[in-house]
């Protein structure tokens, strides 16, 4: 299916829906914001703006409120509309509908939300927590809950410039749900395959009748198997919020959170080899469920300020300190292993947001710097084949880290009637020590400068050409290579593209084509069995077209293509000029929910959803023997607002989701290992809010 029959079909959907309004009678300021009434997602004003499944401004392409339509780069929106009709039960089903995201490259693996971004790594550099660096050490990553998500922001791209430390492939930036200054009664209960049994609940509104003070707490606990018999879905969550309103310009909102969850200390399968290089993965699981618990509890407190002096001036301040413990207990093949982790760090920004003329040039300049800090240790412990149990594993490493960023910025968005034009620049300073398990002691300094430039068109009837070119920077933690800490990785990218909020209606069209090049990004490479760090060079170009919709007629649609092409520059001599492994050249998805709006069907929402990946190589020397052939997933959902029925049932909704609907399961493999993707998952909950 080619890009432009994608976007002629998508195209009659919308407008078969909707009647669409004359151009001329378009202003320029009601196509960027206004023309669609764009309503706050729910706890979010100021944070992002969101109507169905459409989103419409936030703060995540320039950290101030901009209309995605007006930033030249390209920016997915994944709402709370969405998540809530979808159910996704990870990031990595969060993302699955986003065009460019490379979701499923290790299969069925519920350890980490691991996936990519325009072939680009992004798992440990590319998540942000409400506009901050998420922290992470090489085996504690933090687990999202989604249930404590109002949306999700995908910038694709560099965007140090802005935001320092990041992936040159983009930032995903999850927004927490915040207090509300209205009432909100909300429980939930759900099971479902594997023996699933989950409840949940999310209160929120004002504390006092000024509503100067608001607050919301959301919880959830789970006692649930997965497809593996040992390999657990368990977990406890809790997230507790508080705004408080001082005055009309200040406002200051804490966020926190903790969750303690457990799955296996390893999902992988047995693979065949031919000398040191995979040949397939069989169907005998690796591990010993006596021994394959991995036990996470993370924590997160924070605040969010803003004060607001007059019309020219507007100073904030985020800050959240985070902390999580691990604990993986494994045997894969015969042999046992423990890995205990505790990592903590906070990370703090602070910007000041100035605005005024020059002539008919309209500036929003933003000043800020900020710093974050992160300490880690790691024990490892291996034991040798064993046949008694539980086996002795004794300690035999043990490593540590810490690293400070500190970053100042500033960024010029201006405007002089249609133009658009983005302007940033930022310089961090890197300081690093590492001891391995010799104690030898590894430090690190470093500072990189990195900027961002876009030129965008607004034209008076939706359509924006843009522009754009931008520069990351990442220091990569915990990894020694060559007697030495690795180098940061750095990368550069441009894309040209177009966006189209269609007059009158509520839906938009996002189109784009990228050269992205990355220097010294870390990759782990599967050698008998074990992953091996190295860095390698790479460079991807691609295409991605995107639709999002939420029409009066009931009618919700999500559509996407995207094409990548990633070419190993440096690795080893045999693989320079190969495809990256795992990285399909194309994908597709379409996700349409309806729900009847009156008629003897009214309350009923039904939907469904495709999910196609293309094929692509197992390894990186593009052996015949591990190509991943092409696979196609559907989803789907149904459900009831029970007070159609019943007056007394207002507020209840029953809501069923299946992900792989006809489980199909095919190999997948990644780095010379192979996986098997997930099955069927059916999901029945039972929601009632007053």
């Amino acid at each position: 299916m080619s890009a432009r029959l994608v976007l002629s079909t998508f195209t009659s959907m919308l407008l078969a829906g909707t009647a669409m309004a004359q151009a001329p009678e378009i202003r320029l300021q009601e196509v960027s914001v206004e023309a669609n009434a764009p309503q706050p997602q729910d706890g979010a004003e100021g944070v992002i703006s969101t109507d169905g499944y459409v989103g419409k401004s936030g703060v995540a392409g320039t950290k101030t409120d901009t209309p995605f339509l007006e930033v030249p780069q390209s920016i997915s929106t994944v709402t709370r509309q969405q998540i809530e009709d979808r159910k996704p039960q990870n990031l990595q089903e969060t993302l699955s509908y986003v065009p460019g995201v490379r979701v499923g490259a290790f299969g069925f693996d519920p350890r980490y939300d691991a996936f990519t971004i325009r072939g680009i790594d992004v798992t440990y550099t590319g998540v942000f927590r409400d506009g901050l660096r998420q922290l992470n050490s090489p085996n504690g990553l933090f687990r999202l809950e989604p249930y404590g998500l109002e949306a999700v922001t995908i910038l694709k791209g560099p965007a140090a410039a802005i935001y320092g430390a990041s992936s040159a492939g983009g930032i995903v930036d999850l927004i927490s749900k915040r207090p509300l200054d209205r009432p909100l009664r909300e429980v939930e209960l759900q099971t479902g395959s594997f023996d699933r049994m989950q409840g949940a609940f999310d209160f929120s509104g004002p504390a006092n009748a000024s509503k100067s003070v608001l607050f919301r707490v959301t919880g959830l606990a789970r006692d649930a198997g997965t497809e593996l018999s040992a390999v657990k879905d368990d977990r406890v969550f809790i997230a507790p919020a508080l705004t408080l309103k001082p005055s009309e310009d200040t406002t200051i909102t804490f966020l926190s959170e903790y969750m303690d969850s457990t799955t296996g200390g390893t999902a992988a399968y047995i693979n065949t080899y031919d000398g040191t290089l995979s040949t397939g993965a069989t169907r005998e699981f690796g591990g010993d469920a006596r021994f394959n618990d991995f036990r996470q509890k993370q924590g997160r407190i924070g605040y969010a300020f803003e004060h607001r002096f007059n019309d020219a001036f507007t100073l904030r301040q985020n800050l959240r300190y985070s902390k999580l413990s691990t604990d993986q207990k494994y045997i894969f093949a015969g042999y046992p292993g423990i890995t205990r982790e505790d990592t903590g760090g906070i990370s703090a920004d602070t910007n000041l947001e100035s605005r005024f003329t020059t002539g008919a040039a309209a500036h929003t300049v933003l000043t800020g710097v900020d710093v974050s800090h992160l300490n880690y240790t790691s024990w490892q412990a291996f034991g040798d084949f064993t046949t008694t149990f539980p086996p002795a594993v004794p300690y035999v490493a043990e490593y540590e880290q810490t690293q400070t960023l500190v970053g100042i910025y500033v960024q010029d968005q201006v405007e002089l009637g249609p133009w658009r034009l983005l302007l940033g620049g930022r310089h961090d300073w890197l300081s690093s020590e590492f001891t391995d398990a010799t104690a030898l002691q590894y430090d690190q300094k470093d500072g990189r400068f990195t900027g961002r430039a876009g030129l965008s068109y607004v034209t008076a009837f939706g359509l924006v050409p843009y522009i754009s070119y931008g520069t990351s920077f990442t220091p990569n933690p915990g990894t020694v290579l060559n007697g030495s800490v690795a180098q940061p990785t750095t990368g550069a990218q441009v894309e040209l593209g177009v966006k189209y909020d269609i007059p009158g209606t509520n839906a938009a069209i996002r189109a784009a084509v990228f050269d992205l090049r990355q220097e010294n990004a870390v990759v782990y490479q599967v050698v008998s069995g074990t992953n091996v760090q190295t860095q390698l060079d790479l460079t991807s170009r691609g295409f991605e077209l995107e639709g999002t919709a939420s029409l009066a007629n009931g009618l919700n649609l999500l559509a996407s293509y995207s094409y990548n092409d990633v070419t190993i520059d440096r690795l080893s001599p045999e693989t320079v000029g190969k495809t990256l492994s795992s990285v399909p050249f194309h994908t597709f998805a379409l996700w349409a929910d309806y729900t009847f709006q009156d008629g003897p069907a009214r309350g009923l929402g039904l939907a469904a959803g495709l999910r196609y990946s293309g094929s692509s190589y197992g390894d990186n020397l593009n052996r015949p023997i591990l190509d991943n052939a092409p696979r196609t997933f559907v989803d789907a959902a149904i459900r009831y607002d029970l007070g159609v029925l019943d007056p007394r049932l207002e507020g209840a909704r029953l809501q069923v989701n299946a992900t792989n609907l006809f489980d199909e399961v095919k190999q997948i493999c990644s780095s010379n290992y192979c996986y098997w993707d997930e099955g069927r998952k059916v999901i029945a909950s039972l929601r009632y809010r007053w």
